[in-house]
């Protein structure tokens, strides 16, 4: 996933991308997430920072971000620390700047397990024990996502812009998106339905899923700050 800064980016507000997988049981739904994310209310600045989360329930009552709680298990050595900040972010028209990173369910220990891959040998970061995330997953997301006050504007989505102009250095993306099969396999999404969904696209946008010859299966995604509401 691309990285992008927010540097005029207020208190109180949230912008990032993730992988996210969720699912059903006994009515609770539980989910686990890995990503980047600018958020001044967790760290008190506006460095771009790597973030895990989890939570059992829909309202968030269980759980947390990080570290700061028992639940993400974090790996010796790992190459990328939950709350770490990761630089430098893309700039707008320039150069693009990625860091890939993966969250699957291990076939032999059924934990979560997160990867990044963009280095010259893949880099174990940690897992979610399987039983925060128990069950057959309902939902697996790739996430651009804001979160701010209500009643108040929020933030820039990816780089500030909608994904009109699909452009790598000028447009947030998910690109070289794979699957894993139940064997901890990568395939390409061939025969996966991949939905759509924007539920706010008065202020934000994302592509359909595209197929490039250097990139995979991709999209674009983001919006500018102003949003109401």
């Amino acid at each position: 996933m691309s990285i992008w800064g927010s540097p005029d980016q207020q208190d109180h507000q949230e912008s990032g991308a993730s992988i996210l997988v969720s699912s059903e049981q006994y009515g609770r739904i539980a989910s686990v997430q890995a990503g980047f994310h600018i958020s001044t209310y967790l760290y008190n600045n506006r460095d771009i920072r790597f973030f895990t989360y989890w939570t059992r329930d829909v309202d968030n009552s269980t759980g947390c971000y990080n570290l700061r709680c028992p639940g993400f298990v974090l790996a010796n050595g790992a190459a990328l620390v939950p709350g770490q900040a990761v630089a430098p972010p893309s700039v707008y028209g320039e150069q693009d700047h990625y860091v890939t990173i993966s969250l699957n369910k291990d076939p032999n220990s059924g934990d979560w397990v997160v990867y990044r891959h963009d280095l010259e040998t893949p880099s174990y970061l940690g897992h979610f024990p399987g039983d925060i995330c128990p069950g057959t997953p309902r939902t697996l997301a790739l996430t651009g996502f804001v979160s701010y006050e209500k009643g108040a504007q929020g933030p820039p989505m990816g780089s500030g812009h909608l994904p009109h102009d699909q452009d790598d250095k000028k447009t947030a993306y998910f690109k070289h998106i794979k699957l894993y099969d139940g064997k901890g396999h990568t395939v390409d999404p061939i025969t996966t339905p991949m939905v759509r969904v924007v539920d706010r696209q008065d202020c934000y946008d994302v592509t359909e899923v595209l197929v490039k010859i250097r990139s995979g299966y991709m999209f674009y995604y983001g919006g500018p700050p102003g949003c109401k509401g």
